[in-house]
């Protein structure tokens, strides 16, 4: 039951990224859509680990839906695609506002629920 529930949480943060990636366009280089996502993983994934969750409910939510989400395979390919192209500054950007920002938010929800 609980593989079920982590898929059914994965699909739906999957299909969430992908709805974030066809419509939030990329910001003068910057990949906005993949930063979205991982924010706001981070962010909910905040709020499920200070939140008293049962296994099932964390399965779904915290396994499944933020995993499904949050893409750190995304976010290392755009890098590395930055850095290719000789785009170092905004690689850094990104990278830095991405740790900053993530860690931030997760705290953040972890606060608010914890």
């Amino acid at each position: 039951m609980t593989v079920l529930l982590v898929a059914i949480g994965g699909g739906a943060g999957a299909t969430g990224r992908y709805l974030l990636a066809k419509y939030v366009p990329t910001y003068r280089g910057f990949p906005a859509a993949t930063f979205a996502a991982n924010v706001l993983g981070c962010f909910l994934l905040g709020l499920f680990t200070g939140a008293t969750l049962s296994t099932a409910m964390a399965a779904l939510l915290a396994t499944g839906f933020c995993g499904g989400l949050s893409t750190y395979s995304t976010f290392a390919t755009e890098n590395v695609g930055m850095l290719d192209k000789r785009q170092t500054a905004m690689s850094l950007v990104y990278i830095i506002a991405s740790l900053v920002v993530g860690l931030s938010v997760a705290w953040l929800g972890i606060q608010i629920t914890g």
